[in-house]
């Protein structure tokens, strides 16, 4: 049985974070609740004992929840980071951070079920199957790595590995994932270097592709070809690779033991 949860309820208006700590005090995930009303508080409660997560507002007087989640990448022991907000606009930031869920008041007691559910699987590596590094070594998804995507003013979060591959979009990304499209204000140079670690290869300048889908290189042409498997709402696609990284995409596939490529121009590429 998991153990039940220790969180910090951080709101500098009193009303709502006597709401939030009623909240989080009746799950029956949760085994006690701490509070504070600013972040010079909250930082105290954190010295003083072992916090699993803090649901935390963004607009503060002082350090701003953004600020106060950016220094707690220091701790050694970082406790899961929930945003409780009544502002959609500051989703992506949240996502620099690190943050596991963003929830918009007024608290609805589902979403804030699921919250306690990311941060739950925050605590415990998921069991999906391993990548490599860019050193070979295994590396291993966790649920909680997720992207909030903004749409009719409802924030989305797609974790990453239903992603299966990423357009560029002037300075945003359409995530292609298993639930459907999503535009991001995120550059795909952002992306790349994030999830370079996670399994996710730039096969061109305008595509980053999910190693895990990719079934095999094809030739046509002279151009070079990526195929991708179906992946939920997302159907099979071929995307183009660049001669700058066609080299790098096949070495990490072979590198890759869980890959089965096929090689270009073989006789399942001339059906």
């Amino acid at each position: 049985m998991t153990k039940p949860l220790l969180v910090l309820a951080v709101d500098d208006e009193a009303p709502a974070l006597d709401e939030l700590a009623y909240l989080l005090g009746k799950h029956p995930d949760i085994g006690e609740v701490f509070r504070a009303g600013d972040a010079t508080s909250a930082l105290r409660e954190l010295n003083a004992r072992t916090i699993d997560a803090v649901f935390l507002d963004i607009n503060m007087p002082g350090l701003s929840g953004i600020e106060l989640a950016g220094v707690l990448t220091n701790f050694s022991q970082r406790p899961a980071i929930v945003f409780v907000t009544a502002h959609d606009d500051k989703a992506v930031a949240a996502f620099d951070v690190g943050a596991v869920d963003y929830l918009l008041k007024p608290i609805r007691e589902d979403r804030l079920d699921e919250a306690i559910r990311r941060v739950t699987a925050a605590q415990t590596p998921a069991t999906s199957p391993a990548v490599e590094d860019r050193d070979g070594n295994a590396a291993r998804e966790t649920e909680s790595d997720v992207v909030p995507a903004e749409l009719g003013g409802v924030t989305h979060l797609v974790p990453r590995d239903s992603i299966g591959w990423v357009e560029a979009e002037g300075d945003y990304a359409r995530l292609h994932s298993a639930s459907g499209s999503h535009l991001v204000r995120i550059p795909l140079s952002t992306l790349e270097t994030r999830w370079r670690d996670h399994g996710f290869q730039r096969v061109h300048r305008s595509y980053l592709v999910a190693l895990r889908l990719v079934t095999g290189l094809r030739t046509t042409d002279g151009a070079v070809l990526v195929r991708l498997r179906p992946n939920g709402a997302s159907p099979a696609v071929e995307l183009p690779v660049s001669r700058r990284q066609a080299r790098e995409l096949r070495d990490r596939l072979i590198r890759n033991p869980m890959r089965s490529l096929r090689p270009a121009g073989s006789a399942d590429d001339e059906r």
